[in-house]
């Protein structure tokens, strides 16, 4: 997503850094970014191994799709309805927990200005509903991209047998609103609640990062009882995608840890479960954009998200 809008204020300023990451940054966030660091440490070719919690546990290649799915631009499953609330879980090791997938955007909110732009209570001030989000520069929209990520982790999810739910499917004509974003997690007494997007920086601005809550307690904002939970769901994702896609964290915001914390963004101070957002990648940058526009790279993404959520959810 784009930082224009209700939830995004503009990046911090770039710094040089070197693309590996050091030990003293890697500390910050113990375990999460693991295997950033190993696959530097060997010289990975950012092909990811996917190999640690979801099945099928070999990630696929962007020249040959998995069996889950029959195309490179299809997501895998049944065809999505406008129910957006799953099936009942499979068996297995998720049963009884329940993961709020949270698309970023929706794809008609472009054409309801009016209603995405009316200011909602986030807790500490007052913001805009929602944005349109960001796309590549050939018009691969953002919220396109989240709904078919979102898609993949659900059957994904549910083979772990966990009951998925989300907060739209490109089943209502705008929004949701952030606050009423937050909201859905809320009433579903998620387990872990994960926002999907793709961020609109400049070229050249690449990687990954994890936004998480910080400490706010103010007007209906109280997030502390969920702050610590969300850093770790939020290292557990980071340190999964990373193995499962190749991507390294950020270089423009984050200091190359791949996390970031937030107190302005009204879907996590809102929220009373487990959740953070996650920004796939940089829609604005070719060679970032040639990826967030493959199906099997937007699997891995899936499947390192996923694996991630899995991780944390199993402790």
């Amino acid at each position: 997503m784009s930082y224009v809008g209700p939830d995004f204020d503009p990046p911090q300023p770039r710094r040089n850094r070197r693309r590996a990451l050091t030990v003293a940054a890697a500390a910050l966030i113990p375990g999460a970014l693991l295997g950033w660091v190993l696959y530097e440490a060997v010289g990975g070719d950012g092909g990811g191994s996917g190999n640690a919690a979801v099945q099928p546990s070999r990630a696929p290649s962007d020249e040959t799709p998995t069996d889950a799915t029959t195309s490179d631009d299809k997501p895998p499953g049944p065809t999505p309805t406008t129910d957006s609330t799953s099936a009942p879980a499979a068996s297995g090791s998720l049963d009884g927990k329940v993961v709020v997938i949270d698309p970023g955007h929706n794809p008609n909110n472009f054409r309801h200005t009016s209603e995405i732009n009316r200011k909602v209570n986030i807790g500490t001030n007052f913001k805009e509903c929602d944005t349109t989000g960001t796309s590549t520069n050939d018009g691969y929209s953002e919220a396109e991209f989240t709904l078919d990520v979102a898609h993949r982790m659900r059957t994904l999810l549910e083979k772990q047998g966990a009951t998925v739910k989300f907060t739209q499917d490109g089943d209502r004509s705008w929004g949701p609103c952030v606050d009423e974003r937050a909201e859905i997690g809320n009433r579903a007494h998620a387990d872990a609640v994960v926002s999907i997007h793709a961020d609109g920086a400049s070229t050249g601005q690449r990687g990954f990062h994890v936004i998480l809550p910080g400490k706010v307690d103010e007007g209906a904002a109280n997030t502390g009882p969920i702050v610590a939970p969300s850093r770790a769901l939020g290292e557990r994702i980071a340190g999964s995608f990373v193995r499962v896609t190749g991507n390294a964290p950020s270089n423009y915001i984050g200091e190359g840890t791949g996390i970031v914390t937030r107190r302005d963004l009204g879907g996590l101070n809102l929220s009373t479960v487990p959740k953070v957002f996650i920004e796939c990648g940089n829609m604005r940058d070719s060679k970032e954009a040639a990826q967030l526009t493959s199906g099997a790279w937007r699997q891995k993404a899936a499947q390192g998200i996923s694996e991630g959520i899995v991780s944390f959810l199993r402790g």
